[in-house]
């Protein structure tokens, strides 16, 4: 067994000292606001124990990270009927591209896109008010967490309700298709609110575990989704959980996981470990820079990758 809490401190220490931190999402001005120095990551193993170091307490905005809670519980709702409605393929495009929607008439490529996490928005809005769904969601994460600190960070999602023209434009192109069944703006509200989950590597990484043991919460011992299911929320992450560059991740780290524009990415050894990074400033596809890295390099130290002999 590898000495997880050394390899953690020995990355955290690395990441402190690398020049090239990428450039923060300055276009969502709280994101924008966040130091480029922060760096955090905290590992949860099959025990239990979390290692962690560097600012893995501190609450950062996780963004896209949240689309994987919001299609774990779309999916308990809907079922897989939620599949004639998003795909499960990867996009080779960028996360607000536009242009397949045309081509695919108005289906989403996946679910980790903003459009699919939009249609993923509108299975949960069913019949009820945005704010009923978004006090859902937060009573989830918290749940799965076993936290009651995590918010919604709601300067954050009305940053993103002002600047979120391209979102708007997804919505409605989706609602013209038909794929789209309520009104844009509850729809976007609902949207941009999940995006606005704020937590800290420590809570993300907690809140993960079911993924990493077979869709089961650890700590309460209730089953979250079946083992199938979780096994293809991860087959999704490893596949679309970073957009067009997912396939770089897949190659360089090998693990399932989801990255966020505000620089936090969740990933998943099966069986092994949940576990989270956060640093804020992002690479040309838009995923962490050093949180990509330090994930390299803790699959390089214990041998997790899913491709491992």
């Amino acid at each position: 067994m590898p000495d997880l809490s050394a390899i953690v401190a020995d990355i955290a220490a690395e990441m402190a000292d690398a020049p090239d931190r990428g450039a923060v999402a300055d276009y969502i001005a709280p994101l924008g606001a966040v130091d480029p120095r922060r760096f955090g990551i905290a590992v949860i193993d099959a025990d239990g124990v979390c290692h962690m170091a560097g600012d893995a307490d501190q609450p950062f905005s996780v963004q896209s990270v949240a689309k994987v809670f919001g299609l774990t519980l779309a999916l308990g709702a809907g079922g897989d009927a939620v599949w004639t409605r998003v795909g499960r393929e990867p996009s080779g495009t960028a996360f607000n591209s536009i242009v397949q929607l045309e081509t695919e008439r108005g289906i989403p490529r996946n679910p980790f896109l903003n459009a699919g996490a939009i249609v993923v928005s509108d299975i949960l809005l069913g019949n009820r008010q945005p704010a009923e769904v978004i006090a859902e969601l937060l009573r989830f994460v918290r749940a799965l967490a076993g936290e009651d600190g995590i918010f919604v960070d709601e300067s954050v999602a009305a940053a993103e309700q002002a600047t979120g023209y391209r979102n708007k434009a997804l919505a409605n192109y989706m609602r013209a298709f038909g794929n789209l069944h309520h009104d844009v703006d509850r729809v976007l509200g609902v949207y941009f609110h999940q995006c606005a989950l704020a937590m800290s590597c420590r809570q993300l990484a907690l809140a993960g575990r079911y993924l990493m043991r077979g869709g089961r919460n650890p700590s309460t011992g209730h089953s979250v989704v079946s083992p199938q299911r979780a096994r293809r929320i991860n087959a999704l992450m490893l596949t679309c959980g970073h957009y067009d560059g997912s396939g770089e991740f897949a190659f360089r780290v090998g693990l399932p996981a989801k990255s966020g524009v505000g620089g936090g990415i969740l990933a998943v050894a099966p069986g092994k470990a949940s576990i989270a990074v956060w640093s804020p400033g992002l690479n040309e596809r838009g995923n962490s820079q050093l949180g990509t890295l330090a994930l390299e390099r803790l699959v390089q130290r214990t041998g997790w990758s899913v491709f491992e002999g």
